[in-house]
């Protein structure tokens, strides 16, 4: 499989090599020249051959964004790699390379057709992305095990396979095993594959394809389960109250709370932690509600001020649509007039008509477009008061909410300091009914230390709700910026997009103008 160039050197893509490469797959013509001269966008480039070039590492095709064919076959490239930025590849040849590990492929959703026949791929795997892949050629490789061909059910698209010249091929029950597990592929090995051997392969192996498939819909089933959990996470995110539908905000309070572990083994403890996880559970569902809730009015705001904007740039555009519609009717009808004009002075007095035809044309046009700018500012506007309002209204109850929550710390930090002074009395007087566990000893020495203890958990439980009412706050204030001054910036991206439009048109139409010379009155 070793490559036979010996006598050139190995090369590395550079920038050289792909302009000559375009250049010579250019058109011939009078346009391929024209294009030779003014130089090339790679941009522009949708199919590149790059074969027989000696590459040893694939490098600098950034800049072909559009490319949907590339082939690099015969030459010694050892690694598939720098095709991260080629998205819209449908076809890619790597046959007759060194290349050792499927790779680097993980941003080509689009491709279709891949080949690497003739390398030294043992493992056929990190295909995933490839949803939509339809032929598989690798021939002539490495690959031993017949569970590769496992790996290939994930691809439900993929018709035509080629594994022959490696050493699973040569297993008696290759093809077999090939139709039996791989049921829609068309061909294999450039041979169609007949519905006798289907059947044949599934009959043979069923009850193992049977036991598979079992285990495919467990983890179907299962990465469901996973994507829809994520998707309701999302939306969560999305009403800033993630992770408060339940006890994960008062368990965090306790996860780096060392006293407040150990003191809840007091007597009598369990059951006002119990009464206090219970409350500060039911506030936190009533945060976690009325955040969706507020979410819900926040996206229906969103939803109705992107309608009116559209509905208004829409109205407007028909009416400026309209406008040159009505110009174009005569427009072609003037030029001609123009230039069949035989009077000097006629030519003249048409040029100097069609040029306030022009003129007139550009003002009502920048004119319409200053009525959307006006427009559209207003609805801004007020679309901006309207959802700084309504987070303003959330955070502001929101904190009405977590005061609730910093009042039922404070009342079970009470009782806990109530219940360890007494505790410590009884200590104290011989009194107490039940041993202490040891680690919890060393705190009732005195009431100094008691009050430290508590205090210090106190001081924790606190700082969690706080820092959590802080990040809540600070998010929903940064989305809401972000929000409207991207709004902003669209407007005025959109804006200065309208009037470059504006002033290309109407500068067409004054060069039509400009380029009918007094000449053409002079027989």
């Amino acid at each position: 499989m070793h490559q036979l160039y010996n006598s050139l050197e190995p090369r590395v893509m550079d920038e050289d090599m792909l302009k000559l490469a375009v250049g010579e797959q250019g058109p011939r013509e009078e346009a391929g020249q024209l294009a030779r001269q003014e130089g090339i966008l790679f941009k522009d480039v949708l199919s590149l051959q790059l074969d027989f070039q000696n590459i040893l590492r694939i490098d600098s095709l950034w800049e072909f964004e559009n490319l949907t064919k590339l082939q690099l076959d015969n030459n010694i490239i050892e690694k598939i790699e720098g095709l991260e930025q080629l998205v819209h590849l449908v076809w890619l040849d790597l046959s007759f390379n060194n290349i050792e590990a499927i790779e680097g492929l993980d941003t080509l959703v689009n491709l279709e057709d891949l080949s690497l026949f003739n390398n030294r791929i043992s493992k056929i795997d990190s295909l995933d992305a490839l949803v939509k892949l339809q032929v598989l050629s690798l021939g002539n490789n490495q690959i031993g095990n017949m569970m590769n061909i496992i790996y290939l059910r994930r691809f439900k698209d993929l018709r035509t396979l080629s594994l022959s010249g490696n050493p699973i091929a040569e297993s008696e029950d290759y093809k077999m095993f090939v139709c039996a597990y791989l049921p829609d592929l068309v061909y294999l090995d450039f041979h169609r594959i007949d519905d006798h051997m289907k059947e044949m392969a599934e009959s043979k192996h069923q009850y193992s394809i049977d036991e598979l498939k079992h285990q495919e819909n467990l983890i179907q089933s299962r990465l469901e389960d996973e994507q829809a959990q994520q998707e309701e996470l999302e939306k969560h995110k999305a009403a800033f109250v993630e992770h408060l539908n339940g006890s994960f905000l008062f368990d965090s309070m306790y996860t780096e709370d060392v006293e407040g572990n150990k003191l809840a083994y007091l007597p009598g403890i369990s059951e006002l932690l119990q009464a206090y996880k219970d409350k500060f559970v039911i506030i936190c569902l009533n945060i976690f509600e009325y955040g969706l809730k507020q979410q819900e009015k926040r996206k229906l705001e969103l939803d109705t001020f992107n309608e009116c904007v559209q509905e208004a740039i829409q109205e407007n555009q028909e009416q400026g649509k309209h406008r040159i519609a009505k110009f174009e009717e005569k427009h072609l009808l003037s030029l001609n007039a123009i230039r069949d004009e035989s009077e000097l002075t006629n030519f003249e007095m048409k040029i100097v008509e069609y040029g306030k035809d022009i003129t007139e044309l550009f003002n009502v046009l920048m004119t319409l477009e200053m009525q959307l700018v006006e427009q559209l500012e207003e609805t801004i506007n007020m679309f901006e008061r309207n959802i700084i309002d309504l987070v303003a209204l959330f955070i502001e109850n929101l904190g009405h909410t977590m005061a609730q929550c910093r009042d039922l710390e404070n009342h079970h930090h009470e009782k806990l300091l109530e219940i360890s002074i007494n505790t410590l009395e009884k200590i104290l007087k011989g009194d107490v009914d039940e041993d202490l566990p040891d680690d919890l000893r060393p705190l009732f020495v005195d009431k100094d230390t008691i009050f430290n203890a508590v205090g210090a958990s106190h001081d924790i439980h606190l700082l969690k709700i706080d820092n959590r009412e802080d990040e809540l706050v600070t998010r929903a204030n940064s989305w809401c910026t972000h929000l409207v001054d991207t709004i902003h910036k669209n407007e005025i991206m959109r804006n200065r997009r309208r009037v470059k439009e504006i002033n290309q048109y109407i500068d067409h139409m004054q060069n039509e103008l400009d380029s009918l010379e007094c000449s053409d009155v002079i027989d």
